[in-house]
């Protein structure tokens, strides 16, 4: 079982083969290998801030390491010593959000934006001070052309004089420190910046069918080091973008009316590409090394990896009647996973190739016997992953169906979120390669069931039973969708008797805001369903105003409860301000005309070709993805558990767990040549992890100790963080579930904030802070 915990092979093997192979070829190969991972450990606890650090970046070399923070506060730390060089009160009036050193200036130019609006440039040159001491810098350029947070900045490789900051205002914009040193503010009457490069104020889909109109606030840019004319941005919705900077149209000032430019690439998992929730955005997009690949992770999701150059591999890339195929019983689309490799026919004489197909059919033999016996599900998943996904020769297509039917029962099992449209891929997957496969009809049809597709489930049950009429279960799976459909169909009716005997809601017991607001108010047809409820477009202009005299429970329990209020309430929903402002754009001439919108052609996307689970990234917009090594053979992200989250990146194995944090790890940046991450979040200091264990293991503690927590343990409570709206908790604390939930979902359908005045004294409102602007949805730091 070497290969399976070391699949990068033996480091003594490397170690030996330096004398042969290229030095520089076998760094890179041993910088991040597997055997080393297992051994990362705290090594330092760098502080100097007194805020959240939101920002760490590397210089070239990787001496300097430089963070920003709450505080308002640059630091410059040695990586040696670990100790503060230098400590930058920038004068920034907001959270600083991302900091970078500028590429070929000895290190003396750096450049911070934060929530201010505000890019600043520094040259550390012109300071004096002594080591450690806090000094307060003048910048040497000052743009203030964005009008909202700036939550990412980019750099070029080998570029002096060039950056590209990204906003949530919906712009990217580039600055040529050549050509000025400062700028007016935006809205100023001054003539504006002419240095907006990409203008998607109206850039924003809600699917992939849909033509984009909605502002992109974006969260992240970033330029890729093998080809720098490639410029990649995530935002406020499901999709990121790839431009190439020589095709897009010359800089210009938001004055400037223009269309959102088009794109060379949309990624977006196809599972998400419908899904039409307005809570749904990209927190970081990255380059890998080489180029070639991007990794996205999502608020409330997890983190995904795509190809950039697909050349053959059309089945990556999909249009939006392939996502409608995906579920259609007609129609059979292989999905997500990589080419076929070199048969193994061909390493016959290969002792290591031998070896591995041997381990795949023990690994194969063992998942099914997990599943069988019901226990180690997510074992067993890891065993098919490796199968599938491992480096080697293909195991052919027998032993392919196998793994892909039998790690789509285990998805299905262990209904982890999206795990169920996973087995959909797998399912499909397995039809491609047998038409006839009983197994990827009836895990497909239980798949459709748990998605409450009954009409599509009931075709695949009953094209399993054809196949095999004699399996009992097949039937029993006809008739048990058969007995949900009958029973939806009758609900269905009572629903519509009653809905038309009801009368207008106006004195009672408080069951549901949305009868009074969408049905009666603006005559909506969505179903008020947790946060997916998909916004609308309302009649109302500017306010509405909606009384009730009510009785209010946290729950739906008895009278009795002793979280049960009385009193009336004053409901008085604002459209609010900055989606008139957005709104106007889009009706204006930099949004799609009606003509447009009738004739718009939806692009295609590229979807995932690997998943990576187990973190949570629920609680901040600034969580980091990153790849790790000069080969970003491994991939990482920060968790709201407080720890850092390793996998292998071919597979999505996990191989390591950091406890890195007493709240949240947001960022993680890996060294540019060593085996060493550093890591930030919610505590003000910075860690930093080397390979120094003397055991290598999967779990290892920070500064509290040790970690005790089993890995599966660790994983299953983010997961079930995942399902669970991210307010959840804070409405059953509030004991006012049912109320909350539907006055914040209420206030993002409408698109409106809500003030609330009541007759009584409802504590839980004050708590709620229902005085929060919900901005496009509820995004916190």
């Amino acid at each position: 079982m070497d290969f399976w915990n070391h699949p990068d092979g033996n480091i003594n093997h490397h170690l030996e083969s330096r004398r042969i192979d290229s030095l520089q070829e076998m760094n890179h190969r041993l910088q991040m290998h597997s055997s080393l991972v297992r051994r990362l450990a705290l090594d330092k606890v760098m502080e100097g801030h007194h805020g959240c650090v939101n920002a760490i970046s590397w210089n070239s070399s990787g001496s300097l390491l430089i963070s920003g923070s709450d505080d308002t506060r640059v630091n410059i730390w040695s990586y040696s010593t670990g100790g503060l060089i230098h400590s930058i009160d920038t004068g920034h009036s907001a959270n600083i959000f991302c900091t970078k050193f500028v590429p070929e200036t000895c290190d003396e130019l750096l450049v911070s934006g934060a929530g201010d609006a505000e890019v600043r440039l520094f040259n550390v040159s012109h300071a004096k001070w002594k080591s450690g001491d806090v000094s307060t810098l003048e910048p040497s350029a000052f743009f203030q052309c964005h009008s909202r947070r700036v939550k990412k900045l980019a750099v070029e490789v080998g570029n002096p004089h060039i950056l590209w900051s990204a906003s949530e205002d919906g712009t990217l914009r580039q600055h040529d420190l050549r050509e000025c040193s400062t700028c007016p503010p935006a809205g100023s009457s001054s003539q504006e910046c002419r240095n907006v490069l990409l203008d998607l104020r109206c850039g924003a889909k809600k699917s992939l069918a849909d033509p984009p109109k909605l502002c992109l606030l974006l969260k992240s840019c970033d330029i890729s080091t093998t080809r720098p004319h490639q410029i990649l941005v995530g935002g406020s919705d499901a999709f990121a973008r790839l431009y190439d900077r020589r095709m897009l149209p010359p800089l210009t000032t938001c004055q400037t009316k223009a269309k959102p430019p088009p794109c060379i690439s949309y990624f977006c998992p196809m599972h998400l590409s419908e899904h039409r929730r307005s809570s749904l955005h990209l927190t970081h997009v990255a380059f890998s090394p080489n180029g070639d690949e991007v990794l996205l992770s999502y608020s409330g999701e997890h983190a995904y990896l795509m190809d950039v150059n697909l050349g053959d591999q059309d089945t990556m890339r999909y249009f939006v009647n392939d996502v409608s195929k995906l579920l259609s019983i007609n129609s059979c689309r292989e999905t997500g996973l990589l080419p076929l490799k070199t048969s193994s026919s061909q390493f016959t004489g290969s002792k290591r190739h031998l070896g591995r197909l041997e381990m795949c059919k023990m690994l194969v033999q063992e998942a099914a016997k997990t599943l069988e016996e019901g226990s180690n599900v997510f074992h067993g998943i890891e065993m098919c992953n490796e199968v599938l996904h491992g480096k080697g020769p293909d195991v052919g297509p027998a032993m392919r169906h196998e793994c892909l039917c039998i790690r789509a029962a285990l998805l299905l099992k262990r209904k982890w979120k999206n795990d169920v449209h996973m087995a959909i891929r797998d399912c499909n997957n397995a039809r491609s390669i047998n038409p006839t496969s009983f197994r990827a009809y009836y895990y497909m049809s239980k798949a459709l069931m748990q998605l409450r597709k009954h009409k599509e489930a009931l075709d695949y049950a009953l094209a399993a039973r054809e196949l095999d009429p004699t399996n009992s279960e097949a039937a029993e799976k006809v008739v048990n969708i058969m007995d949900h459909i009958a029973a939806a169909e009758e609900k269905r009716n009572r629903e519509d008797c009653e809905d038309s005997t009801r009368g207008k809601v106006c004195r009672g017991r408080l069951r549901s805001l949305s009868d009074v607001l969408l049905r009666t108010g603006f005559n909506s047809e969505d179903s008020l369903d947790g946060h997916e409820l998909e916004r609308v477009d309302s009649d109302y202009e500017d306010e509405m105003e909606v009384d009730f005299e009510t009785s209010i429970s946290g729950d739906e329990g008895s009278d009795n409860e002793p979280n049960f209020f009385r009193g009336s309430l004053n409901l008085r929903f604002h459209k609010r301000d900055y989606l008139k402002r957005d709104n106007t754009v889009a009706n204006g001439s930099l949004g799609l005309s009606a003509q447009h919108e009738a004739s718009y052609e939806p692009e295609a996307a590229i979807d995932m070709k690997q998943r990576y689970v187990g973190h949570c990234n629920v609680g901040t917009d600034i969580k980091q993805a990153s790849f790790l090594g000069q080969q970003g053979e491994f991939v990482a992200s920060g968790s709201d558990d407080g720890r850092l989250f390793i996998w292998e990146k071919r597979t999505g194995r996990l191989v390591k767990v950091l406890l890195g944090d007493d709240a949240v790890v947001n960022c993680v940046q890996c060294h540019p040549f060593h085996c060493t991450i550093a890591t930030s979040g919610i505590d003000n200091t910075i860690k930093m992890w080397s390979p120094h264990a003397q055991v290598p293991s999967i779990v290892a503690g920070g500064v509290a100790g040790p970690d005790s927590a089993d890995v599966l343990s660790i994983m299953e409570s983010n997961q079930h963080k995942l399902l669970n709206n991210r307010l959840s908790s804070s409405w059953r604390d509030l004991g006012c579930t049912s109320l909350l939930k539907e006055l914040y979902v209420l206030s993002n359908v409408l698109r409106a904030d809500f003030c609330v005045q009541s007759s009584s004294n409802f504590p839980f409102f004050y708590k709620a802070g229902l005085h929060w602007r919900t901005e496009g949805g509820y995004y916190p730091k």
